[in-house]
């Protein structure tokens, strides 16, 4: 009798092979991505956070930079920009109110919250950004300054936003009156001015270039909040000025906006933590 010949398995071993090959190769770039330098865990982790804003746009992305060269460059964009076409123009709000609202929504804030965490408004040239420093949802541990895990978390969030944009930063520290603090020496001038440092450090540690911060500043308890007693812990609190380069003022400048100092922003954040 002739040999019966043998079956034909079919080719099924090829799907599977080919879905281990493309494991492999995702794990692999798992674990390439894991050993690069901070700043570019940084850039990876804001692509998938926000995928339709890639930070390959800006210098914050995945591919090196050589940093003189990158702050020569923008300081050649700012000085083309006529200085006389930059005095006084005015802020697209629509712009700014995109801004508010993308960080309300990294952070999950409810905007109608009568105690909020964070408040943004709207000056003339940028945006005002206050972090309360308070005991239900505190920025700093006790009153020292070391950032609690939220308090790492907010600045985070607003550094990435920070350099997406390209704002300059002031930043101001306040605390409230009648602190105890351990040592008398140690008063709520030098703890508010080491949070405003604080930020500051944080800042630059995950995304802002130094050059961009201009100016730190601690009040003590010399300007509480209006409507709050000196003692509020409403007065304890980080205030970030942000303000666009001549460049993006340039072009986002909308001659028929006008910016209204201290705006309510109207953002449509989600829940809150």
């Amino acid at each position: 009798m002739a040999k019966k010949a043998a079956a034909h398995h079919g080719g099924a071993w090829k799907v599977a092979y080919a879905d281990f090959v493309t494991a492999m190769m995702a794990l692999f770039m798992v674990l390439w991505i894991s050993a690069q330098d901070k700043k570019i865990l940084i850039a990876t982790s804001r692509y998938f956070q926000s995928p339709f804003h890639s930070p390959m746009e800006d210098h914050s992305g995945i591919m090196p930079f050589n940093k003189q060269d990158n702050s020569s460059s923008k300081s050649d964009e700012d000085s083309a920009v006529p200085k006389a076409q930059n005095q006084n123009k005015p802020v697209d709000i629509s712009f700014l109110n995109a801004v508010a609202a993308d960080f309300y929504r990294l952070l999950h804030i409810d905007q109608d919250l009568e105690k909020k965490p964070i408040d943004i408004q709207i000056t003339s040239d940028g945006l005002r950004v206050t972090l309360f420093d308070r005991t239900s949802q505190p920025i700093f541990k006790g009153d020292s300054p070391d950032l609690t895990p939220w308090g790492k978390f907010v600045i985070q969030n607003l550094a990435w936003l920070i350099d997406r944009h390209g704002f300059r930063v002031t930043i101001d520290g306040h605390t409230r009156s009648q602190l105890a603090l351990p040592r008398p020496d140690y008063t709520g001038w030098e703890l508010s001015a080491d949070r405003a440092n604080t930020a500051r450090r944080m800042l630059v540690y995950y995304a802002v270039e130094p050059g961009m911060i201009e100016l730190v500043s601690g009040y003590a308890d010399t300007r509480p909040v209006e409507g709050e007693a000196p003692q509020s812990e409403t007065n304890q609190r980080i205030t970030l000025s942000l303000t666009l380069s001549a460049k993006a003022r340039a072009e986002l400048g909308a001659p028929g906006n006008s910016a209204t100092a201290d705006a309510p922003v109207a953002a449509a954040p989600e829940k809150p933590l």
